[in-house]
């Protein structure tokens, strides 16, 4: 049986955001369209798939451990006096220690402690920041693990901002690559199919807003536009709610627009005159 630990250079004791960023540095270095290398290099990039597809099911995970007898316990000898890193990023109130802190759980099976320590962060801090206090490669992978729990806890707000932000890094580094599919298809989902009626129009609108800057493409930035002309209706602004429609049908002709929409504005003069 072959070490799939091994395979993807990380200890059996990984937590599952330390195999997915395992697994995506070596996809990249792998990858057979940016290897330009023999079939070795492909059969090496089947067995990195294969290593994380076991690895990264907590079921198929839990069988393999326990028929690989190499899987380590916890170190027995640690002192009840060692010195305790978390204990003491948690009793320091600065910023630098809170980034580091929520980073530090996200590795150590501690998702809901680090949703919850950034979305505290968040809400306190206007201009709290994972980029500020992290390299660039931590942030973006680790951001985007973190992103992933947000999500399933509905902190859809604090997704999309943070989302938003990790697409803007990879405009201009260009870091997941062959993963980036994947972050704009979380972005997409939480901007577009999350966010209106789960979290305030104002909070709604700001994240939109942020959205438009990073040219998703016209289908998109259209169907952004006619969220937040809903929004607007709602805040009882009917001025600023039809220039944004105006704007979405001059991207897109074809943007689905809602009823309370239609019935509002003439839509019909909009598609005939842009």
């Amino acid at each position: 049986m072959e070490d799939f630990y091994k395979i993807l250079g990380v200890l059996p004791s990984a937590s599952a955001s330390e195999i997915k960023r395992a697994y995506r540095k070596k996809a990249k270095e792998l990858h057979p369209d940016t290897s330009r290398s023999s079939e070795s290099v492909t059969e090496e990039f089947r067995r990195l798939v294969r290593a994380y597809e076991i690895l990264s099911d907590a079921h198929q995970r839990s069988i393999f451990d326990s028929s690989f007898t190499h899987r380590r316990a916890a170190n027995p000898f640690r002192s009840e006096h060692s010195f305790d890193y978390r204990e003491w990023l948690s009793a320091r109130p600065d910023e630098e220690s809170r980034a580091k802190l929520i980073l530090f759980d996200l590795l150590h099976l501690r998702e809901d402690d680090a949703v919850a320590e950034f979305v505290r962060m968040s809400s306190e801090h206007a201009d709290f920041s994972l980029a500020k206090w992290l390299t660039r490669e931590d942030f973006m992978d680790f951001g985007f693990i973190l992103c992933e729990e947000l999500v399933m806890r509905a902190q859809y707000y604090d997704a999309a901002v943070l989302l938003i932000q990790i697409v803007e890094m990879e405009y201009r580094f260009s870091y997941f690559k062959h993963f980036f599919p994947e972050v704009v298809l979380l972005a997409r989902s939480v901007l577009l199919n999350k966010l209106e009626g789960a979290v305030s129009d104002e909070l709604a609108l700001d994240a939109w807003e942020r959205a438009l800057e990073l040219d998703l493409g016209s289908s998109d930035d259209a169907a952004l536009l006619v969220k937040m002309a809903g929004a607007y209706i709602r805040m009882d602004d009917a001025y600023t709610a039809r220039i944004c429609l105006e704007e979405a049908v001059k991207l897109d002709r074809a943007v689905k627009i809602p009823s309370v929409l239609h019935s509002r504005f003439s839509v019909n003069d909009m598609e005939v005159r842009y």
